[in-house]
């Protein structure tokens, strides 16, 4: 299924960006690099040797209500049907007790980039994260009686990464592209959160694995591009992004390997405005390992339940500086939505993203 849609919105996407357009040649070589949900531009630098570009991304992603697979699940059945990886542990009960309803993460990405030569540029990207995430609790060990809600945070630094942007090839219009990354481990992967549990207690515990900051580990981030013009006015574009842990954190586990696919297409409407088009998929991992820390009878709690297959759309507005103090200035608008997921597990259901950008070559 998800396959099918792929290829037919993939075909609808390439034929808007044969439409054509008036944008001035001018700015496509301006840096088009857009960021991936894990951070790391996957487009071509297009700067001249010695050149400098600064950008910030705010990207706000909202999740609500729950999928068993590709199919939803209500909070009453999720804690009479399904099982607690943790019973015979000291106070766990035989199924999940705290169900997850709704949570909202912020991420805020500021990167600063340098072009080495006119085909190789580096860049540097630092993270900050804000998470939250609302729960019910039910009573005891059985029944569906709501003790209450809660809502747990996390917020600070999150990892880092250094990325070189290679242009491999440009001929006739068409430009293939060569990124490589790497991901380092700053972001904290000891969040803890005060929490209610069926008993009516409000310990402070180590939160579950998607309510961290970072990864734990050092990560490789592959990306690659194929890119082309329609008579200098829309162009396409087709991304691999990559996600590849490397061994396991400190807490004896790994989260687990991301992997994109995506196509957009682009139509100028003006000199200054440009529309995007766009379909990606998503093929993550569930997590590698289990961190001891975290024991506890709700299904954020298993490394199982994490990963999976999601299919997005996504719409785009980009305004660009044509002259004078706005010359080289550039703001885009990203709206996407969900179109079909299929969880491992129990997971919280993907709903939609939002991000404004600022981009400025210098």
């Amino acid at each position: 299924m998800f396959k099918i849609v792929f290829v037919v919105i993939f075909l609808l996407v390439s034929s808007v960006s044969l439409a054509g357009g008036t944008e001035e040649k001018s700015h496509r070589s301006h840096n088009q690099a857009a960021q991936s949900d894990h951070g790391h531009a996957v487009s071509g630098h297009g700067h001249k040797k010695g050149g400098w570009m600064f950008s910030f991304r705010a990207m706000n992603m909202h999740m609500e209500n729950n999928l068993n697979g590709s199919k939803g699940i209500s909070s009453d059945e999720i804690v009479t049907t399904k099982p607690n990886r943790f019973y015979g542990n000291s106070g766990q009960p035989a199924t999940l007790r705290v169900v997850p309803t709704e949570m909202d993460s912020r991420m805020d990405m500021f990167s600063l980039m340098y072009a080495q030569t006119d085909e190789i540029s580096w860049m540097l990207m630092l993270h900050h994260i804000e998470k939250s995430m609302k729960m019910t609790t039910y009573m005891g060990a059985a029944g569906i009686t709501p003790r209450g809600a809660f809502k747990t945070k996390s917020s600070g630094i999150g990892d880092t990464s250094l990325t070189v942007f290679w242009e491999a090839f440009e001929r006739d219009h068409h430009k293939f592209n060569l990124n490589l990354g790497l991901s380092f481990p700053t972001g904290d992967i000891d969040q803890k959160g005060v929490i209610l549990t069926p008993m009516g207690m409000t310990p402070k515990s180590v939160l579950p694995y998607g309510m961290q900051l970072g990864s734990g580990t050092y990560d490789f981030l592959p990306s690659l591009t194929y890119s082309g013009e329609i008579r200098d006015t829309a162009d396409w574009e087709f991304q691999y992004q990559g996600v590849i842990r490397v061994g396991e954190n400190d807490e004896n586990y790994s989260l687990g390997d991301k992997h994109k696919f995506s196509v957009w297409g682009r139509y100028p409407f003006a000199s200054w405005l440009k529309t995007s088009l766009g379909l990606s998929y998503k093929y993550e991992k569930d997590i590698d390992g289990i961190d001891s820390r975290i024991v506890l009878p709700v299904q954020t709690a298993d490394p199982d339940n994490y990963g999976g297959e999601t299919l997005m759309a996504h719409w785009g507005i980009t305004l660009l500086g044509q002259s004078g103090r706005l010359r080289d200035h550039k703001i885009k608008f990203e709206y996407s939505k969900q179109l079909d997921q299929n969880s491992n597990g129990v997971q919280m259901e993907m709903d939609d993203m939002f991000s404004v950008s600022y981009q400025f070559g210098f």
